[in-house]
């Protein structure tokens, strides 16, 4: 009998099925399944400066997964200063692999925090500007990344609902968790210091150029206006912190506060303490971590 009704009850029952499907339950799709289950578009402007380009990895498989048809925002490290998003693309396989939409970041270069921070939002806004040629559910955006690049998809994760920072998120987008690998989320003055003190070249420039406006130190009015401690409420988006015990680049001690109020709330947030990792987890660590970030998303 093909009522109505029994029409309704079997589409009901596939909608809960999709919604009840979990990222940490999905087999890992081999890398021939992968490629046949994204579409690519690499290298899209979201602004006029040519460094400012993200890679569009959609997913066939997330329309099926209702609540868990995330959008995962990656943003690389490198001080603020160098490196690319094709460089590490082992941050965004394990999401890959279980069929998640992802964008993977560049941003501007040696021209400092505030204005790589900047970025993320032009970017995300230029994606909700662009939903006809780029489809993606922007309600349930992961910002995730490493080092400098989880700093940024921090900070703009917790100043989301506030209303006096400058640069607003366009209507329609919803930060639905952080995933944050070594990124800083508080005493940015602490980390210039070890950049601007340390005995390789390259990082002293780094030091130099976390802020441009600035001829030396920077003044702890600025380097607060751009740390995620700063704005952090419990409003805010879920915390994933991904951090090494070992870290000589963002020493542990400018996670205690931040983490200590994570905490506070551990069915939403999650902190995982490596002590021997450094600032860079090894395969084996990064392995370890996508076994809790699976499940943490799973709760969102």
């Amino acid at each position: 009998m093909n009522s109505p009704l029994l029409w309704f009850r079997i589409a009901a029952s596939v909608i809960l099925a999709s919604c009840s499907v979990k990222l940490a339950a999905v087999a890992d799709k081999t890398p021939e399944q992968v490629q046949a289950t994204y579409t690519v578009t690499k290298d899209v402007p979201y602004g006029t400066d040519k460094e400012q380009t993200l890679d569009v990895y959609r997913s066939a498989d997330a329309p099926k997964r209702g609540a868990k048809n995330y959008t995962v925002v990656f943003l690389h490290g490198g001080g603020y200063y160098l490196s690319d998003k094709a460089k590490e693309e082992r941050y965004i396989q394990p999401y890959l692999k279980k069929g998640v939409t992802v964008v993977n970041l560049n941003y501007r270069l040696k021209r400092g925090i505030p204005m790589a921070t900047e970025d993320l939002t032009q970017a995300l806004n230029f994606l909700a500007a662009h939903r006809d040629a780029y489809p993606l559910n922007l309600e349930r955006v992961v910002l995730t990344g490493f080092s400098a690049g989880a700093h940024i998809g921090s900070l703009v994760a917790v100043t989301a609902n506030d209303p006096a920072y400058p640069y607003p998120l366009a209507p329609g987008i919803r930060i639905a968790a952080v995933v944050n690998f070594s990124g800083p989320v508080g005493g940015l003055d602490v980390v210039e210091n070890v950049f601007m003190n340390h005995p390789m070249p390259v990082m002293k420039e780094i030091g130099l150029a976390l802020f441009p406006e600035t001829t030396s130190y920077a003044p702890k009015e600025v380097t607060r206006k751009y740390e995620p401690l700063t704005y952090l409420d419990p409003q805010d988006p879920p915390f994933f912190i991904w951090q090494g015990g070992k870290d000589d680049q963002v020493p542990p001690v400018t996670f205690t506060e931040f983490v200590a109020r994570l905490q506070q709330n551990r069915q939403k947030n999650t902190v995982l303490f490596v002590p021997e990792g450094n600032h860079s987890p090894s395969g084996r660590e990064l392995e370890e971590a996508y076994k809790q970030i699976f499940p943490f998303l799973d709760k969102k």
